[in-house]
């Protein structure tokens, strides 16, 4: 019986030490790289109470602080110019050495599917693969978990850039990471937080999602499925996917399609879930010192697209409230063509992103109307979209102001009797044709109903015009769901997509 007691009283007391050691969240680990020329944050856990040091090596004193009521610390330390590898130590009860760090750009990934496709995924996989030896590009992925209160770790672990690790990878964080790394030849640290198919409200904070009145119906269907998720899981174990065992399992016997597989109904797991990324998967990244952060999603709610106008700034807000750095640069991705189920839906999702671009301070666009596959959500191009991106940071971030970012954006229309004469923002180098006449414009007169018309470039505007419309009044161009244009300027950027009227559009009232 003694011995029994001290065996238990060794168990407590090897479990009261291995308490007090000193815990980093998943982001803070080797090979990560900090925000250069910047004060960013360390922190972690330990017993409450304990003294914690902080010591990067790349300086002779440590930062020191004491882990509070919760056990929680941070310290604050300086970073100079790019550069590396160095090494931090944190001690406390134990002493924890992070090697292979470096000092450099730090940008978040994020968005759905098209954000997630990796690397091997994309078009000359295997030549960009083997060619991925970059040791000072390092690369974090966040794993896809839903939550519904923000926590403040996620797992992952930062890794060196090299053809074991980018397969797996964002391709277009890759390719975005890679481009300023070899324009400015500094460390790169990316960090992808992306899942497929997932709406921007699932990436908004819930006070954010309380904020305006349109987005309730959101809260509310959700709340609903909530409500009815017991009785929905309960008869979905016990009825449903055995039915589609028994289903499948005869399918495959008599050589027949295997029937879809049912999906769980929508609760609390859901990746759907207002906030519930945002909780799980930008929340624990809060901390971490950026420089800014790239954004490829609008599919899942270009049903809901006029939604998506507040919904998409509102989102961008919050990240910029929450990280606590200023309106930081914020590029993202226009959608590519497609066949939705819902015509003109992708064209009006497309001018939400537009509208953003207008009307949020320290926003970019990468515009892939050419580089899309009407028949694929997915297209395989990520390289030119990662290019367009890194423009946009390259010359509004790291001064490289000899270079073309954006392509022409429609800024404003002038009636010249039967003709409109339109004209755009970025047309650098001149407005281009590419490959024949210009095709995709449209114009109305007051009736509102759109014909094809004919556009010729006059300098830096676009002159629109057809016989049948002698009193025109507004022009369309590329406004559909595959509609491809051929309009670039110089900088062999193509235009945005956009429409000159206000008239009210097919997802006006989908909420």
């Amino acid at each position: 019986m003694l011995k029994k007691v001290f065996v238990f009283a060794v168990v407590m007391i090897v479990a009261c030490v291995c308490t007090a050691d000193v815990r980093l969240p998943g982001i803070i680990s080797n090979n990560m790289v900090l925000q250069q020329e910047s004060k960013v944050a360390i922190w972690g856990w330990a017993e409450a109470g304990e003294k914690i040091q902080v010591r990067p090596l790349w300086q002779k004193w440590a930062a020191k602080t004491v882990a509070d009521g919760d056990g929680k610390w941070m310290v604050e330390i300086k970073t100079g110019k790019a550069g590396g590898p160095f090494a931090i130590a944190i001690k406390a009860n134990n002493e924890i050495i992070l090697q292979n760090v470096m000092i450099g750009e730090v940008w978040i990934c994020s968005g759905q599917s098209n954000m997630q496709m990796a690397v091997k995924s994309c078009v000359n996989a295997k030549k960009e693969i083997a060619s991925s030896k970059y040791p000072a590009i390092r690369l974090f992925t966040v794993p896809n978990v839903v939550a519904g209160e923000p926590k403040d770790n996620c797992g992952g672990q930062w890794k060196v850039c090299s053809a074991d690790t980018v397969a797996n990878f964002s391709g277009v964080g890759y390719f975005f990471g890679r481009y300023l790394h070899e324009k400015l030849d500094v460390p790169v640290g990316l960090i992808d937080s992306s899942w497929g198919g997932t709406p921007a409200e699932s990436w908004t904070r819930d006070e954010y999602m309380k904020k305006d009145a349109d987005f309730e119906p959101i809260l509310k269907r959700y709340a609903d499925a909530e409500k009815a998720y017991p009785a929905a899981i309960k008869k979905y174990k016990e009825e449903t996917l055995p039915n589609w065992e028994k289903a499948k399992a005869k399918a495959k016997k008599e050589g027949k399609k295997v029937p879809r597989w049912p999906g769980k109904p929508f609760g609390p797991d859901n990746p759907h879930r207002p906030s519930g990324l945002y909780n799980a998967m930008i929340a624990p990244l809060l901390n971490y010192e950026i420089k800014g952060a790239i954004w490829y999603q609008g599919e899942s709610n270009a049903g809901r697209a006029y939604q998506y106008r507040k919904l998409f700034p509102n989102m961008i807000a919050n990240w910029r409230e929450d990280f606590g750095i200023g309106d930081f640069p914020f590029y993202f991705v226009q959608i590519s063509p497609f066949k939705y189920g819902t015509e003109y839906a992708a064209a009006e999702l497309m001018e939400a992103q537009l509208l953003t671009l207008k009307g949020v301070e320290n926003v970019g666009m990468a515009v892939t109307n050419d580089i899309g596959n009407v028949s694929d959500i997915h297209p395989k191009n990520k390289q030119d979209v990662g290019k367009r991106l890194a423009l946009w940071a390259l010359a509004k971030d790291y001064g490289k102001k000899d270079i073309v970012y954006s392509g022409p954006i429609y800024k404003e229309m002038r009636v010249e009797g039967d003709k409109i004469r339109i004209s755009f923002d970025y047309a650098c180098g001149g407005l281009v044709a590419k490959d024949g006449d210009l095709k995709q414009f449209q114009i109305a007169g007051e009736d509102k109903k759109f014909v094809d018309a004919k556009a010729v470039i006059d300098g830096k505007a676009v002159v629109v015009s057809c016989d049948s419309v002698s009193k025109p009044v507004a022009v369309r161009y590329c406004w559909g769901n595959t509609a491809i244009g051929n309009l670039f300027n110089g900088g062999e950027l193509p235009a945005s997509p956009f429409r000159t009227d206000d008239w009210a559009g097919v997802t006006i009232n989908n909420k």
